[in-house]
């Protein structure tokens, strides 16, 4: 079973990411859709007892904001997947400019989530993290190795 986290700022692509990489394979659950932290939190509940595969499409900029997904998803033996989605703020206002309706949010959301982003690290109880940028409107994946002990 595999648990997937995404974290970085909004309009970062993760959600487009999730459209291409995991829609076939992998429950997706978003604060964008569900609204509420209790049907957030209802709805993990089902995925992680019927064991799917999920994907938490959310900004979770800060170690505190994952810690509770990660303690949840280890109870239920899932592998934990981190990915980093890596943007500078002026292209994430530049994405969210062309942003219609409940899809576009306020720039000052932006830097508020960039204030408080911390990269992920394996400390925190993954078992893989990758890194994500865009490149010529296209994913760059490259995985994070675990640092090693000097001999």
């Amino acid at each position: 079973m595999e648990g997937i986290i995404f974290m970085g700022l909004q309009a970062s692509g993760k959600s487009t990411f999730y459209k291409q990489r995991f829609f076939n394979s992998h429950v997706r659950i978003s604060m964008d859709l569900l609204r509420t932290r209790n049907r957030e939190r209802l709805f993990l509940q089902l995925c992680l007892k019927t064991s799917a595969k999920l994907v938490i499409d959310n900004t979770n900029p800060r170690k505190e904001d994952r810690a509770g997904y990660i303690a949840q998803l280890k109870e239920r033996r899932y592998q934990v997947v981190a990915y980093f989605f890596q943007t500078s703020v002026q292209d994430a206002l530049a994405r969210n400019s062309a942003r219609e309706g409940r899809d576009k949010v306020k720039d000052i959301a932006l830097y508020d989530v960039r204030k408080k982003l911390e990269p992920p690290s394996f400390e925190e109880g993954f078992d893989q993290i990758y890194s994500v940028r865009i490149q010529d409107d296209d994913f760059i994946v490259e995985e994070w190795r675990k640092p090693t002990a000097d001999v």
